[in-house]
């Protein structure tokens, strides 16, 4: 009787650590065999086909000014340029979570920079992914299909003209502005009886109760130079030369400033998964739109095709009366 007890005792000891050790067992294998499916890509990958279910990776680049061009009808259309420079992969990212769940993204780098003025660190991180090194690096959460290659060079083609993409950039920092600049704010009356308080913002405590200004309070403060995304914006044209994007409308950010674009995920992704399960396939892309460059658009699939491609105009000529 005391060997079974003893017995028993050494069983429920040992189980825990045993179902400890099978989960990590579990995590290990399934991040090994994810790994080896991203680093080791077979043929089928570069075969595979978008679907509503993916999420591509974006783009780093370069904003270069608002420029405008004419669409098909003769109507101006103001645009903001981007262009890559040198966008390289620099590293794949497989990362089991604690709820066994996988975090998958692709890590870019733009910009090349020089060799001495890298730290030690990213020398080594850029020489293991056989690219030079860049200024500026940031990655992309994706789908487990949607891996690219290390050391693949993207290019602007990976943005199909007619598509809905997001610009993610630093907004332009303004200084300590007022109420009326920076929340819009009416301001007093501009006549007579307010003196030297046409701008100011008015009351902002309360009565004795609670005696304090709560929190959030919309006040003179800093504006700008906070992370800032502009949503659905329509890209109208490509350029492959000269790897430039031409979207409609401002992005923003300063000149020269790098920029993160990624398909829109209003427009495009949720779009799309909307009308997949509604049957309406003919919608799932936009108007024009065909297919998506899978996984990635990249130099060598520039070889074929023009080095212009511009979207046709989804409106009617501004220039005929209409009936």
């Amino acid at each position: 009787m005391m060997m079974l007890f003893s017995t028993m005792l050494r069983h429920w000891a040992l189980a825990p650590r045993s179902r400890q050790l099978l989960s990590q067992c579990r995590q290990f294998s399934t991040t090994r065999v994810a790994w080896a499916r991203t680093v080791n890509p077979n043929s089928s990958a570069t075969s595979a086909k978008w679907t509503p279910n993916s999420i591509r990776t974006g783009l780093i680049a370069r904003k270069r000014g608002m420029t405008a061009i004419w669409d098909d009808h003769g109507a101006r259309v103001p645009v903001t340029v981007l262009q890559l420079e040198n966008c390289q992969v620099t590293k794949n990212i497989v990362h089991v979570r604690p709820d066994r769940t996988e975090y998958h993204a692709v890590q870019l780098g733009a910009s090349d920079r020089p060799k001495r003025t890298t730290t030690h660190q990213m020398r080594g991180h850029f020489r293991k992914a056989h690219v030079k090194p860049k200024y500026i690096v940031k990655e992309f959460p994706i789908t487990p299909d949607a891996h690219v290659p290390v050391g693949t060079t993207l290019s602007a083609i990976h943005f199909v003209p007619g598509q809905f993409v997001d610009v993610i950039a630093d907004s332009i920092g303004k200084g300590f502005q007022g109420t009326m600049k920076r929340w819009n704010f009416k301001g007093l009356r501009a006549s007579h009886g307010v003196s030297v308080s046409h701008r100011s913002a008015g009351a902002t405590g309360q009565h004795q109760d609670p005696g304090r200004v709560w929190p959030g309070k919309k006040m003179a403060g800093r504006l700008g130079g906070e992370r800032t995304t502009v949503q659905n914006l329509p890209v109208v044209r490509v350029d492959t030369a000269l790897d430039l994007i031409f979207v409609k409308g401002a992005v923003p950010g300063i000149d020269d400033a790098h920029v993160l674009v990624r398909d829109a995920k209003k427009k495009m992704l949720c779009l799309a998964n909307a009308n997949q399960a509604k049957g309406l396939y003919e919608s799932v892309l936009p108007k024009g739109v065909d297919d998506l460059p899978f996984p990635a658009g990249t130099k060598e699939m520039v070889q074929s095709l023009p080095h212009v491609i511009e979207a046709p105009s989804k409106r009617s000529s501004p220039f005929i009366p209409r009936e």
